[in-house]
C-alpha cells in the first residue's frame, strides 16, 4: 500500500484494473486500518476517476455473495448519502410504500457512516434480523413484497472499511459504489444523488447497464425529492426539471424533513409516518419519492396516476403490512 499511496499522492491516478486490484486486497484483509484510511482520504482530496470507479465496482461484485431472486422483478430505491442534510430515512420509507402499492422491493443498504441513522442501523433497531440465506430472501419477497440486503454481509471490502468509513464521518467513495452493487441485480433503481456530478458519472455507468433507472438530486443538494426546491429527473428519456409544486401540493421548509438526533429518535419518526401519523410534510415527500419510483415501472399511466397509488399504500395502511409482515417471517 505504501508504493500506490506514494503514487497517489503524486496527484496521480490508477487504472480500472489497479483500481479493481487493490479493493479486491481490501476485501481480503491485506492492508491496516492506517493504510485504509489513508488511501480512502485521497479521495477525499479530489474526485474519482471514472476508470477508478469502474475498478472499484467489479471488484466489489467480483468478491459479492451474489443474490438470486429467481427472476423476480424487484426495485432498489437508495440515496447514496453524505448529504448532510439530517433528514429522516426517506428513501426506506419510499420503499415499503413502493411495496405496498405492488412493487417487489430488493433494498440494499448499510449503516450510517456520515448519518446518524442508515437505513440499516433502523431496520435493526425495528427487528429486522440481517440474512444472506436465498430461501428466507425469496419467501420475504413473495410473503412481504420487500427483503432488505445488509451490504457488509454481502460484499467483504464494505464490510472491512464500514468502522474506519464510521470513524471519518464523511462522505467517501464507498457512497457512490452502495448503489452500484445491489447483489440482487434489480430491474428497476432509483438512485437519489447530492449534486450534478455524481448525477453525471451516475448516467453514463447505468446506460451501460441496460436497466431501467432514475437518478434524483433536489437542486438545493439533498439526495433525495426534498420538496423544498426544485428537482432534477434523469433517466435514459433524458432529464427535466420539476417544481415541487409540480410533484406534490406545495414547496415545504426543511424543518419538515429532519430527522431525529438518535437512532430512536430516527426510529420514532420512520414509525409514525408508516403507521400514517406523519406530519403532512413528511407524508407529501416520502409519496412523491414513492411516486416517481413508481412511475419508473412504466405501470402507472401519468405520475398523478403514480402519486394516487403511493397516497394510498400509505393511507390505507399497504405500507405498514409490509413491514408487520417483513418481520414476522423466520
Amino acid at each position: 500500500m505504501k508504493k500506490v499511496l506514494n503514487y497517489l499522492f503524486e496527484h496521480k491516478t490508477l487504472s480500472q484494473e489497479e483500481a479493481r486490484t487493490i479493493l479486491t486486497e481490501i476485501g481480503d484483509g491485506k492492508y491496516n486500518e492506517h493504510e485504509l484510511s489513508a488511501f480512502i482520504t485521497v479521495y477525499l482530496m479530489r474526485t474519482i476517476t471514472m476508470p477508478e470507479l469502474l475498478g472499484f465496482r467489479q471488484a466489489l461484485l467480483d468478491l459479492c455473495i451474489p443474490v438470486d431472486l429467481e427472476n423476480r422483478e424487484v426495485m432498489d430505491i437508495v440515496g447514496t448519502g453524505g448529504d448532510g442534510k439530517n433528514t429522516f430515512n426517506i428513501s426506506t420509507l419510499a420503499c415499503f410504500i413502493v411495496a405496498g402499492a405492488g412493487q417487489s422491493i430488493a433494498k440494499h443498504g448499510s449503516y450510517g457512516a456520515s448519518s446518524i441513522s442508515g437505513a440499516s442501523n433502523l431496520m435493526a433497531h425495528i427487528g429486522y434480523t440481517f440474512k444472506n440465506d436465498q430461501d428466507i430472501l425469496r419467501k420475504e419477497i413473495d410473503q412481504a413484497n420487500m427483503c432488505f440486503l445488509h451490504a457488509p454481509i454481502f460484499h467483504p471490502a464494505l464490510k472491512v472499511v464500514a468502522p474506519i468509513r464510521k470513524n471519518l464521518g464523511v462522505r467517501t467513495f464507498f457512497n457512490m459504489l452502495g448503489p452500484l452493487v445491489n447483489p440482487a441485480k434489480p430491474m428497476y433503481q432509483v438512485i437519489g444523488v447530492c449534486n450534478q456530478e455524481i448525477a453525471r458519472v451516475y448516467n453514463y455507468l447505468l446506460q451501460a447497464n441496460g436497466g431501467k433507472y432514475m437518478i434524483i438530486n433536489a437542486l438545493d443538494g439533498y439526495d433525495e425529492i426534498s420538496l423544498t426546491s426544485d428537482t432534477k429527473i434523469v433517466t435514459q428519456e433524458g432529464e427535466r426539471i420539476l417544481t415541487p409544486q409540480q410533484l406534490s401540493i406545495s414547496k415545504i421548509d426543511p424543518k419538515e424533513i429532519e430527522g431525529g438526533s438518535s437512532i430512536e429518535e430516527s426510529a420514532s419518526i420512520f414509525l409514525n409516518i408508516l403507521r400514517g401519523e406523519g406530519t403532512n410534510g413528511q407524508n407529501a415527500v416520502v409519496i412523491a419519492n414513492a411516486a416517481q419510483a413508481l412511475l419508473l415501472t412504466g405501470k402507472h399511466e401519468s405520475y398523478q396516476d403514480a402519486h394516487a397509488a403511493a397516497t394510498e399504500s400509505l393511507a390505507s395502511g399497504k405500507a405498514n403490512a409490509i413491514l408487520v409482515k417483513l418481520l414476522s417471517i423466520q
